[in-house]
């Protein structure tokens, strides 16, 4: 027989990490995503606005009597005035809810499009620069259905809408009260600094950032297209964003004649649709304090009493901004809890 060779024992194995009881490698963590630019824009904006705020305040602490001279004047204006000037307002945002309607071409539903409209009126003067009512519009177009993309350059159709409306009624109106609106006298600094910034937006947008502005707005003009392919949402785009902006504008006129302002209606609807357009520069909620700074300049630049024009600034401002913000703050958390926003 033939002998059996004994197996070579083999080595004992190693003991694995789980037997010598460490504890298993842990798995490496993902690393934070980064900060959202839209929220870096946010916080830029943010800061830029308190330090408007702050400025519009010392320029109030300032000029304090004639503020206060203004809302004594104000508590005793005509009422009838001040009760159509109260009257128009609601309808600023039906016409909001129209211009909106016309940028979009699927129909919305009415009741909770004029409701977001409402809401969007009170967001609007918590953040800065339009970013409230922006936000609150984009969410409701969301919840109707229409895609991102489409939602995004349904916004841009109204703001541009809206931005020519309010540059041809100023137009028209400067035509008819020549003299009213002088172009500002700018020192050789102001324009070296305006164009050399210039230079450098031109610089970024046909640089780096081209292929993306080139598609940001072909899928605009693509939307205007499709808008304007039918009548009736042009004509709701277009009729909606005109009348909002006059609206505005005879709010101020019927305050004015409330405060006994000594200026033809022409002159203070012209002023606000110039002044409105300044303030939309500087980034305040709302336009707080700069619309009304400016506003305020603009009628006691045009040859208004400085009480006058800060008791129809302050009847604007109460009858567009302070009250309805409270409702409009209730209508946008109930939106929210319906999940309509």
């Amino acid at each position: 027989m033939t002998p059996v060779t004994p197996m070579t024992p083999l080595p004992p194995a190693a003991p694995t990490t789980r037997e010598q009881g460490a504890p298993p490698t842990p798995v490496a963590e993902q690393p934070a995503p980064a900060p959202v630019p839209a929220l870096r824009r946010l916080r830029w904006h943010l800061a830029l606005a308190l330090a408007v705020l702050a400025a519009v305040a010392y320029v109030a602490r300032r000029h304090w009597p004639v503020l206060e001279s203004g809302a004594g004047r104000l508590a005793g204006a005509d009422h009838g005035w001040l009760l159509l000037g109260a009257a128009l307002t609601p309808a600023t945002w039906l016409c909001a809810a129209l211009a909106q309607q016309g940028a979009v071409t699927r129909p919305l539903p009415r009741a909770r499009l004029l409701a977001a409209q409402f809401a969007a009126s009170a967001a609007n003067h918590l953040l800065p620069a339009g970013l409230g009512a922006s936000a609150v519009n984009l969410r409701f177009l969301l919840r109707c259905g229409v895609p991102a993309g489409r939602s995004a350059t349904a916004l841009a159709v109204k703001g541009t809408a809206a931005a020519l409306a309010r540059g041809a009624l100023v137009a028209v109106l400067a035509l008819g009260c020549p003299g009213v609106l002088r172009p500002p006298e700018v020192s050789g600094t102001t324009l070296a600094v305006a164009g050399g910034a210039a230079l450098v937006l031109t610089a970024l947008l046909w640089g780096p950032l081209r292929p993306r502005c080139l598609r940001v707005a072909a899928a605009i003009l693509g939307d205007i297209r499709a808008v304007h392919a039918r009548p009736s949402r042009a004509a709701a785009l277009w009729g909606g964003s005109l009348a909002f902006a006059v609206l505005h504008a005879l709010v101020l006129v019927a305050v004015g004649h409330a405060v006994g302002l000594p200026l033809a209606p022409t002159r203070v609807a012209l002023l606000y649709l110039a002044a409105s357009s300044a303030a939309a520069l500087l980034p305040t909620p709302g336009g707080l304090g700069s619309l009304d700074a400016v506003l305020a300049f603009a009628l006691t630049a045009a040859g208004s009493p400085g009480a006058a024009a800060a008791s129809a600034v302050l009847g604007y401002r109460l009858l567009t901004a302070w009250l309805p913000l409270l409702p409009g703050l209730l209508v946008l958390g109930a939106l929210i809890r319906r999940r309509a926003l």
